[in-house]
């Protein structure tokens, strides 16, 4: 691939300042929808600001050559709800749940770190090779499409016909399709027929002109008294005034997780201990799994191999202590994103100062109450539109490794078919009784189909 900025590549001031944002634009709405989906009060803001430093630690780890943002991990949601259900309704306790889960998860990757150190990368390479990860990477996103699908549409019910539901178009619906398909569209003329500048943010260009569009209905609901078609919620905007305008009104601290850890010790105990462990443990070995797919991923992107150098050992690291710290300060354990990998991909600019600069932008932006408002206050239909080619580059990646893979041969074939077949199945699984251990469709279908590739090893040695 021929990138604009390399990872080495230093874009001017103005510049890198617009690259961020878009940055932070493509990861924003994944990264705040952890907290708000988990509740209990958690704090958006703290979720952003933990989601920057998480992405300053790991880049650190990684001597700046990873160009990817690290955002909240949605598979960590269930643990994060059984460590505030553990705590018995003592929410003050769920927080301090929430810090030691993040440890514990980032020692899995620390003692993986480790060995990785010592025994080198090629044993994961026989584990998992491109027959496995390739469609584990296009599973990621073909995964992740219902969730852009259901943004544009609003989430609303659908209608089941024979053997397929549909959305009911309602003139909401037809505001919001509207909305999300101008922000595709721009996108994707921005990036495929822009000039330079058009080519390197065509998500932000994108996002106005849906936001735009958006702003257009919701003005016309207003003056005509139709609810349906104001796309916009201006509640974000309205809290920030709702006690007049005070200092509040411009700038705020985020109310970050530790703060209220540090209330709950008095009631910490060792059973709550074991609950939060077994919650996490089990999640941080299947997210250790994305962690490889991913950075395969930006390897071929980028055209350097990040599991030689930096190393794995580093990326792991890096990922392991940015989780733990993101989540001293934000509550969510973080990961790698894929929509950060598919901005990079898009809009060709690897710069690793872009990466830094999003991740100080995120933590600066937290205290900005005006700024949190807006990014909070753009339209899921919008987002939606960005996210189909976001989560489609994804799958595609994941596909165009597959095409390196002699599929003539049974043995791959069979592998992933097995991985492709279980994950857009939807084989996600939960095991446990009342504090469940929660396992993604993508986590079973990639442990299947490592175990399929270890099966028929010899048989793919024998046709080499």
């Amino acid at each position: 691939m021929n990138l604009i900025y390399n990872v080495k590549d230093r874009p001017k001031f103005g510049q890198v300042l617009v690259f961020a944002f878009q940055q932070l634009l493509a990861i924003m709405a994944a990264t705040i929808t952890v907290p708000m989906m988990v509740g209990n009060g958690m704090s958006i803001p703290a979720a952003l600001f933990g989601a920057g430093i998480g992405t300053l630690v790991y880049q650190l780890f990684t001597k700046f050559k990873s160009p990817v943002f690290l955002g909240s991990s949605f598979a960590f949601i269930g643990p994060m709800l059984a460590a505030f259900a553990g705590a018995m309704g003592n929410v003050l306790l769920g927080y301090l749940g929430l810090i030691l889960g993040a440890a514990f998860a980032g020692l899995v990757y620390v003692v993986i770190a480790i060995i990785v150190k010592f025994a080198g990368v090629k044993w994961i390479a026989k584990i998992m090779p491109a027959s496995v990860i390739g469609p584990t990477v296009a599973l990621i996103g073909l995964a992740l499409a219902g969730a852009a699908i259901n943004d544009v549409f609003l989430y609303s019910p659908k209608v089941t016909y024979g053997v397929s539901s549909y959305f009911v178009m309602t003139p909401a619906l037809w505001a919001s399709l509207a909305c999300a398909m101008v922000t595709l569209v721009v996108v994707v003329l921005c990036s495929v027929y822009g000039k330079r500048m058009a080519k390197l943010i065509p998500f932000i260009i994108g996002i106005l002109a849906g936001y735009a569009v958006a702003l257009i209905f919701t003005v016309i609901g207003i003056k005509t008294g139709n609810d349906a078609i104001k796309v916009i919620d201006f509640a974000p905007f309205k809290a920030l005034v709702a006690d007049g305008v005070t200092f509040k009104t411009f700038i705020s601290i985020p109310e970050f997780t530790f703060t209220k850890a540090f209330e709950g010790i008095g009631d910490f105990n060792l059973s709550y201990l074991a609950t939060v462990a077994v919650a996490y443990l089990p999640v941080a070995f299947v997210v250790f799994a994305e962690h490889l797919a991913d950075h395969k991923n930006l390897s071929s992107i980028i055209e350097q191999d990040l599991l030689e150098e930096p190393g794995l050992h580093r990326t792991l690291l890096g990922d392991g202590v940015g989780s733990i710290v993101g989540a001293i300060f934000g509550g969510c354990p973080n990961t790698t994103y894929g929509e950060s990998v598919g901005c990079v991909a898009i809009t060709k600019n690897a710069s690793i100062i872009t990466i830094v600069t999003t991740a100080i932008m995120a933590m600066v932006i937290s205290f900005v109450s005006p700024f949190v408002a807006f990014l909070d206050s753009i339209p899921g239909c919008v987002m939606g539109g960005v996210c189909i080619t976001l989560y489609g580059f994804i799958a595609v990646s994941g596909l165009k490794m597959i095409q390196k893979v002699d599929l003539e041969n049974n043995a791959n074939l069979f592998t992933v078919s097995v991985i492709l077949i279980t994950g857009l199945g939807g084989m996600a699984i939960a095991v446990g009784g009342n504090d469940k251990i929660y396992i993604t469709n993508t986590a079973c279908s990639l442990v299947l189909g490592i175990l399929t590739n270890l099966m028929l090893s010899g048989k793919k040695k024998d046709v080499e």
